[in-house]
């Protein structure tokens, strides 16, 4: 996983460490010291793996990606403060760079809408180019 350019196969390779439970329980704990891009990024996949009009082939390299970023020991630890999250967010920026045209405005109103959640006064440019 150590690639500059992750390929939709690499993700997928981690599909099998998705579940949906241990996704939320990730999310709540590195929330804060993701930020507030990586966290919306991971909900929109989350969202658009759960749409049920997202295709299969998109649906494995999101899962892979999730099921990365959900591992308790992955490349760059976590917990290292600033790249501790370094390579989580290249596998999710990866997943949303393949799966682009399955991301619907619905989509990101329904992550945006839960990013409140842990980032209430988020806004604008803090969700990158997935606005």
């Amino acid at each position: 996983m150590g690639k500059k350019n992750l390929t939709s196969r690499d993700l997928q390779e981690y599909q099998g460490n998705y579940d949906e439970q241990s996704f939320w329980k990730k999310l709540r704990k590195v929330a804060s010291r993701a930020g507030v891009k990586v966290v919306y990024y991971a909900l929109v996949l989350f969202y658009t793996l759960t749409d049920e009009n997202t295709p299969a082939k998109y649906k494995a390299i999101i899962a892979g990606a999730l099921g990365y970023l959900i591992l308790p020991l992955d490349l760059i630890p976590d917990f290292l403060p600033f790249a501790g999250m370094a390579d989580d967010w290249g596998a999710l920026l990866a997943a949303v760079t393949y799966v682009t045209t399955a991301i619907t405005p619905d989509i990101k109103a329904k992550a945006k809408l839960k990013l409140k959640d842990w980032f209430p006064n988020a806004s604008g440019a803090d969700f990158g180019d997935l606005q």
